[in-house]
């Protein structure tokens, strides 16, 4: 199919918020900001310490998997179930993805399910992007993740949705994503690392659960009754069965009704 025509067939779609058919630019302005970037985050102290700790070790570990540290991207999967995040690396945008490491993630709050409302203690889920990195936060240091995305803003409240979610230090929570200190400070230099090298985004998708047999029989059995967590989880397990048999992710695309589109 030629790109207009495409284009033409998608048009009304939305790709990572933006509607398709709009104008996509570019200009040098992006790469003075990533060198403003680099020049104001490390010279925030925990950043820099951050950075001194870890960067020689992680540059180590890719070496060790046949990744190149200095112009690879990231892919997270969270799983609240299980309280795992992984990160995924490729070196580059026509590669697959290796698993780089599993974090454990130090506490969650709420229940199963997508969040939809400000106050409700949910970690939301569905497929998002880590977007920017706070050095001054209050849990040490954080990343912040892009809820409510497009999804969110039709399915969840109309006024309070919620917002200010989180990958951050400390171990509690009231809807973010606590890795503790000493991890947070590994994700964050691995992460802005990524970003000072080209990654705008860092996609990161958050699901209950391993949509494997055993996540699934569990959700079938404890959720039977909850017919729009249902038909949302059918919806973004697409989203993970593509990554399991790919090692490859798809864009983030929605319809007029919030789904997403694959």
């Amino acid at each position: 199919m030629k790109i207009v025509s495409l284009l033409k067939s998608l048009k009304g779609l939305c790709v990572g918020g933006m509607l398709i058919g709009a104008a996509v630019q570019t200009s040098h302005a992006q790469v003075t900001d990533v060198n403003a970037l680099k020049s104001y985050q490390l010279s925030m102290p925990r950043v820099t310490a951050a950075v001194t700790k870890y960067d020689a070790r992680l540059k180590n570990e890719f070496k060790q998997k046949g990744l190149n540290y200095a112009n690879s991207s990231l892919y997270i999967r969270s799983f609240k179930s299980q309280n795992e995040m992984e990160v995924w690396v490729r070196n580059n945008d026509v590669d697959t993805f290796t698993l780089f490491k599993t974090y454990k993630i130090c506490a969650l709050s709420g229940v199963l399910g997508p969040k939809r409302v400000e106050g409700d203690r949910q970690v939301p889920e569905g497929l998002y992007f880590i977007t920017d990195f706070n050095p001054k936060s209050d849990f040490h240091l954080s990343m912040f993740v892009s809820y409510p995305n497009y999804s969110d803003k039709i399915l969840s409240d109309q006024v309070k949705p919620g917002g200010d979610i989180y990958i951050h230090g400390k171990c509690f929570t009231v809807g973010c994503m606590p890795m503790t200190d000493e991890v947070i400070e590994e994700l964050y230099a691995l992460c802005l690392n990524s970003r000072l090298n080209g990654q705008t985004n860092i996609p990161i998708h958050i699901f209950p659960t391993r949509f494997d047999k055993p996540g699934l029989n569990f959700l079938g059995k404890e959720y039977k009754h909850e017919v729009d967590k249902q038909k949302f989880w059918v919806n973004i397990k697409s989203a993970y069965d593509y990554f399991e048999r790919t090692r490859m992710i798809l864009p983030v695309m929605y319809d007029e009704k919030g789904k997403y589109v694959f």
